[in-house]
């Protein structure tokens, strides 16, 4: 009892994980047009920062298959908030430092993708290590705190803005750093376990011969597009279902997208011991599908913006289910599972919007085409769902 009981502090310091993560992938959106005219940065240089973003944790969701179990979990996991803390305090002065201060911008920006790439890899397993029952629910609650973050640095920002003025926007940043810098010391602290004892599990070379695995990477590939798409879209229709500008659109579509998402995540959080997950993720595909069909065909666009908030309740569950699944069919994956499965949701995510502006573009720019060809995610994550849940391979709880 007292073990658990000490696990607890660590179940805290990885949902400030998260946390920290949502403020790394939300905050500078929101600057984006301060930055192009406080700077003069040109746009097409602007749309560069969320890719540098994307590709920095992809690099570290690789590499860290080589390096995490060699430095240790503790080393790694205090590093990437040392290294958030740090890139949120920098985002505020080295703009103004260097001679141009789209370099600085993105030196800030790389270093907290360091920390949120380190942070996906490291704090699920962290997670799943911990001697708690019912670990898919804890995986599900643990990833909510993403969605939460999210809301609260959209609102938080927001209403900081309202009061003190986007000029002081290098105040809040400061502000934010705060996160990760308490949360380090509550890293090196707490108590942290291994998934697997070391040398007993799989290298990345015999997990990537396994035809199971490759099973689990198609399933987080269409998680982490589904997910990306619609979240980066919402703003969309939000302005076009609610008439309100730009700004307004931009944040409330995201927010309203990740509300559903976290209440999706919190609610199996809570209930998911009773539940089937293979079931469960097969009907939640199922709601994501239709929630995209419904986004890309209504005929009215308040349909459509209802089919991109439920659609944040359908894809909630999709990427701590799949960790879930994956480590209960590859329990000796350790360190290397889990960062495959990060690499390939970050790899969803990072081509899927781009997809969706491709085939838009195709369209003669309706938006709704691209959406439509998007839908594909959903739909092979439903089939393969389909598939696991008729072989009955992964259903039972634990």
């Amino acid at each position: 009892m007292a073990k658990t009981r000490n696990h607890k502090s660590t179940l805290a310091a990885c949902y400030l994980g998260f946390v920290t993560q949502a403020i790394a992938a939300n905050f500078a959106p929101l600057l984006f047009v301060t930055f192009h005219n406080s700077y003069g940065i040109p746009l097409d240089k602007i749309a560069l920062i969320p890719v540098v973003f994307y590709l920095t944790q992809l690099v570290i969701d690789l590499a860290a298959t080589r390096f995490a179990d060699k430095i240790g979990y503790r080393v790694c996991v205090v590093a990437s908030q040392a290294v958030s803390a740090a890139g949120f305090a920098l985002l505020a002065v080295l703009p103004e430092l260097c001679p141009e201060p789209f370099w600085g911008i993105l030196v800030a920006v790389v270093l907290y993708a360091i920390g949120s790439g380190l942070v996906e890899v490291l704090v699920s397993p962290i997670v799943e290590a911990c001697p708690f029952e019912n670990k898919d629910a804890h995986m599900s609650l643990l990833h909510s705190f993403y969605c939460w973050g999210a809301v609260a640095v959209i609102l938080g920002s927001t209403l900081f803005f309202a009061v003190f003025g986007l000029e002081n926007w290098r105040v809040l940043a400061l502000i934010w750093a705060l996160v990760p810098f308490g949360n380090l010391f509550q890293f090196l602290t707490c108590p942290i376990e291994r998934p697997v004892p070391e040398g007993k599990d799989h290298p990345p070379q015999q997990l990537l011969r396994q035809p199971l695995l490759w099973g689990m990477i198609l399933l987080m590939v269409c998680s982490g597009a589904s997910e990306t798409t619609m979240a980066q879209w919402a703003s969309a229709f939000t302005e076009s279902a609610l008439g309100v500008s730009k700004t307004v659109g931009d944040l409330a579509g995201p927010c309203l997208f990740a509300v559903f998402m976290g209440l999706s995540r919190m609610l199996y959080g809570k209930l998911g011991a009773r539940w089937n997950l293979t079931k469960t993720m097969l009907l939640c595909g199922l709601l994501c599908t239709a929630c995209f069909l419904l986004a890309a065909l209504a005929p009215w666009p308040v349909l459509g913006l209802a089919g991109c908030a439920l659609c944040g309740f359908g894809v909630g569950i999709m990427w701590p289910g799949t960790i879930s699944l994956a480590s209960r069919q590859c329990p000796r994956g350790g360190t290397a599972l889990f960062a495959l499965l990060a690499l390939a949701g970050d790899f969803g995510g990072t081509v899927s919007p781009a997809l969706v502006g491709s085939f838009s573009e195709l369209a003669g720019g309706s938006l709704k085409a691209g959406l439509l060809a998007a839908a594909a995610f959903p739909v092979v994550l439903t089939v393969r769902l389909f598939g696991l849940h008729r072989r009955g391979r992964a259903g039972a709880p634990r």
